[in-house]
């Protein structure tokens, strides 16, 4: 039997609604597998599946290790755990996040990429940032087909206006008409199956072994790109810059990768998270000495309590600069949605 056509979904911010309204379009007789990431809290139970099956004509369950790919159905992710599609088997792992999701879009995407070539269907919906757009450059360097929800019709544009940006992608289609292209586009994608898909590169190869099997040192992670000075917000590793067309990514020695732009969210975190830190430590050590303060007090130390009010005092005003920066919103300020 001849491997069927891989339709790719992946959403974020809105995409219970967005998913819904797809995949109560599809018929019954869909000639294809249709593969479902979006992005789930890891310690959150997902509904996901439940809120499809309500809709969908076509049987949907979570994503199981190892189970055969078959036409007709619908795979959901599951929260915390990479889906990828490898050797004609659904494949179940904990790799590295990647755009700070696990599961990410961009890991299903790639795998579908090497794995089925021209028979690959992406598909990026409604959500923040940009996860998803490297996954869909590597479905069309295969050869298949990328297809993109306009953003007019999204309740968060940012992932498909990614997408349009740096993909040659081949429709931009309004959320109540993607079913229906779906459909089309599958029948497009069984004929063109039959031409020899370009080859698998090895920076490829090499991602999809990291999410498999989450050791990038031993895959090569290193190797992908140039070295640069910026270091892994996840893990404090060294990143390497990977360049794809005018797509910019990076990832680190352990395996967690980024987006320009997700790489940038988690570093604007990282510096909120220290501040706070540091404003903590210090109004602690105000604290501690005002204690002493009043303990060299009823000890009747006039000297020793002067001294140690004066420097809780010193510190309370050197730090109030760190305070004005913490309540100024433009120094972790996201970048706006039409950045180039």
């Amino acid at each position: 039997m001849n491997a069927p056509v891989v339709v790719v979904l992946g959403a974020s911010a809105g995409g219970v609604q967005a998913l819904s309204t797809i995949v109560a379009g599809l018929p019954e007789d869909l000639d294809a597998a249709v593969f479902v990431v979006l992005h789930i809290p890891a310690q959150s139970p997902s509904r996901l599946r439940d809120i499809l099956a309500r809709r969908s004509r076509l049987p949907v369950s979570p994503a199981r290790d190892g189970e055969p790919i078959r036409a007709g159905r619908i795979i959901v992710a599951t929260p915390d755990r990479h889906l990828m599609l490898d050797e004609g088997a659904v494949r179940v792992t904990r790799g590295p996040k990647e755009s700070r999701s696990r599961p990410s879009i961009d890991v299903l995407f790639r795998s579908a990429a090497a794995s089925c070539g021209r028979r690959a269907i992406g598909v990026v919906l409604t959500g923040l940032l940009d996860d998803g757009s490297a996954g869909l450059w590597a479905i069309k360097d295969r050869g298949g087909i990328a297809l993109v929800q306009s953003p007019e019709t999204c309740e968060q544009p940012s992932m498909p206006e990614s997408a349009i940006r740096y993909v040659d992608v081949d429709a931009v289609v309004a959320l109540d008409e993607m079913a229906s292209e779906i459909v089309a586009r599958v029948r497009s994608a069984a004929a063109a199956s039959k031409v020899e898909a370009p080859a698998v590169s090895e920076r490829m190869k090499v991602e999809n072994l990291i999410a498999r099997e989450g050791n990038g040192m031993r895959a090569g992670s290193l190797e992908l790109g140039a070295k640069t000075s910026y270091t892994c917000p996840e893990c404090h590793g060294a990143l390497v810059q990977i360049k794809e067309g005018r797509l910019v990514r990076f990832r680190c020695h352990t395996g967690h990768a980024f987006t320009i732009r997700s790489l940038l969210a988690d570093v604007t975190d990282a510096i909120d998270t220290a501040l706070w830190d540091t404003l903590r430590a210090i109004e602690e050590r105000i604290l501690i000495l005002r204690q002493i303060e009043q303990m060299a007090v009823d000890d009747g130390a006039t000297e020793q309590a002067q001294a140690a009010g004066e420097r809780a005092k010193a510190a309370d005003e050197r730090v109030e600069a760190l305070r004005e920066l913490l309540r100024d919103g433009q120094t972790f300020q996201h970048l706006p949605d039409d950045y180039r």
